[in-house]
């Protein structure tokens, strides 16, 4: 191979590179003005739930929590992408050079092969992306019904890859300008010159993506994703600013309530589709409901409560005319994110479909405009944004089932200190005043009664419930502490639910059920 070749190669080469970063605009392009899904969150919905359970809580381990491992799935497609592009544009570059030495020049560079390269390099691409993202390409951030999203982002990502096919085969011929050997050194310079703007214009479209990428890192989860209630100012009642936060988002959904549909789909003789103003005129029911998240630990802040107001989802199944042999309900998102619960679950008259919050609209990181709420089952089942409710005979799994979380998802027995900080100092002074204990305890069940140990579990008092209001709800309780002398002092907390049934002891960390065992703080009181 000559000098010459080497140049075509690498003109090849860079046009792929520039093509790739005009790709990746217009896909961020699409995905803040139309709410298309982009591949690096596809991406990442696609692997996420086949990985094993050990290995996904390993990776957050190692990267520092969920939200660092967003990013590093975001930035590795993101990377895949511009390096996947430049090596088309190489591989465009080989086969029109490879054609023009058997064919005339004005040929090779414009006539069908290098063209038919590109488009056979571009379906190829499609057809594959199709291939390996089908099961989540029914995402969409504005509430696309699944069929329509699916639609949609397929129509998207063929319009980047048609962009950068032309954008590569357009850029390669100009900056080459197929000069002959007559021309010598002047087709040479002709190359490099034009390279090098080409170069400038990637340049400017790198700072167009790196702008769409900052707009977009400004309304991403990594702000808010883990939010935690918990503390001295605990109310009974969760502000919505406040309400805890998990989310397996980059970016959650900005749903357009008109675009929106909630379809009931399956084993149903009729299959139903409401828009929200169906689903605001039925007969509706306001509940006060806790939830907590599986990965809350012991003593955790990722558990809130609310009051909820939506239909019971009986009354939508009920419309839809379920079959015989039903076993469970899948629900789904709008963000492809899907779960399950027992179809007698389903059909308890406290599921709710909520479209309210504590008075006010679902806030959009907590489900806007319709989510499910499901009484004593951990946060994961209570789907957000949810766009379609299918009723199956199967055992189904659902996003994190997937990965092995559960079986059982019934939220444990727990109580937590919020008050006294673990190894706050007290002074005596202080002590002699009185020292106020308190906290929240939830269970499944309800909670009947709530004890404070003051010496690591030897003996139990009885705490005050000053809060209770709903057995769907947690309680607030609180107990007059007056330590007689100064010590380090071991203090251990306890529940019971409605039942009698007194909470489990035995330590258990999340994976895969939730954790559990007593909430245990030490408080030095000093002289």
């Amino acid at each position: 191979m000559n000098g010459r070749h080497w140049k075509r190669l690498g003109a090849g080469l860079w046009a792929g590179l520039v093509a790739a970063i005009l790709m990746t605009l217009a896909l961020l392009a699409l995905r803040f003005l139309f709410g298309v899904a982009t591949p690096s969150e596809l991406v990442g919905d696609r692997i996420a739930p086949l990985l094993p359970v050990e290995t996904f809580i390993d990776l957050l381990v190692r990267f520092g929590g969920y939200n660092n491992l967003k990013m590093l799935g975001v930035s590795s497609v993101l990377g895949g992408q511009l390096i996947a592009g430049a090596l088309g544009g190489l591989a465009y570059a080989s086969v029109v050079e490879r054609a023009s030495r058997h064919q005339p020049a004005e040929t090779s560079q414009r006539g069908p092969y290098g063209l038919w390269f590109v488009a056979l390099f571009v379906g190829a691409l499609w057809l594959l992306s199709l291939l390996l993202l089908w099961p989540v390409l029914g995402t969409s951030y504005v509430g696309l019904p699944p069929g329509k999203a699916t639609l949609a982002n397929a129509c998207a990502l063929l319009f980047a890859y048609a962009l950068y096919g032309f954008a590569l085969a357009w850029l390669y011929h100009w900056m080459t300008g197929r000069a002959d050997a007559s021309e010598g050194d002047v087709g040479e310079h002709q190359l490099g010159r034009r390279a090098v703007v080409a170069g400038g214009v990637g340049v400017v479209l790198a700072l167009a993506v790196g702008g769409l990428l900052r707009r977009l890192y400004t309304l991403a989860t990594f702000s808010y994703d883990g939010t935690q209630y918990k503390g001295p100012d605990v109310q009974a009642i969760t502000p919505n600013e406040r309400f805890y936060v998990v989310t397996k988002n980059v970016i959650d959904p900005d749903v357009t309530a008109s675009l929106w549909r909630l379809q009931v789909t399956g084993l149903v003789n009729d299959p139903q589709m409401f828009r929200f103003e169906d689903l605001t005129a039925m007969p509706a029911i306001t509940q006060e409901t806790t939830l907590r998240c599986i990965s809350n630990e012991v003593g955790g802040g990722l558990m809130s409560n609310a009051v909820w107001k939506g239909v019971p989802l009986r009354s939508l199944i009920e419309r839809a005319g379920p079959q015989p042999g039903i076993i469970e309900v899948m629900l789904h998102g709008v963000d492809n994110y899907t779960d399950t619960f027992a179809f007698e679950k389903a059909l308890d008259p406290t599921t709710l479909v909520v479209y309210e919050m504590n008075g006010q609209p679902l806030p959009e990181k907590h489900g806007y405009p319709v989510r499910v709420i499901v009484p004593g089952l951990f946060g994961e089942k209570n789907v957000k944004w949810v766009t379609r409710i299918e009723l199956v005979d199967h055992d189904a799994k659902g996003f994190y089932e997937r990965q092995g979380w559960g079986p059982n998802f019934v939220v444990p027995t727990a109580a937590r200190f919020d008050q006294p900080e673990n190894k706050k100092k007290i002074s005596m002074d202080e002590a002699a005043a009185g020292v106020q204990l308190k906290g929240v305890a939830h269970s499944s069940r309800g909670i009947s009664r709530v004890e404070v140990s003051l010496d690591d579990g030897q003996t139990w008092n009885e705490a005050q419930i000053v809060y209770t209001r709903s057995p769907l709800a947690w309680v607030l309780w609180s107990y007059d502490w007056r330590p007689t002398q100064p010590g380090e002092y071991k203090l251990a907390v306890r529940a019971t639910d409605n039942n009698g049934e007194l909470q489990t002891d035995k330590e258990r960390w999340v994976v895969p059920e939730g954790a559990t065992g007593y909430h245990k703080i030490t408080v030095p009181v000093a002289t």
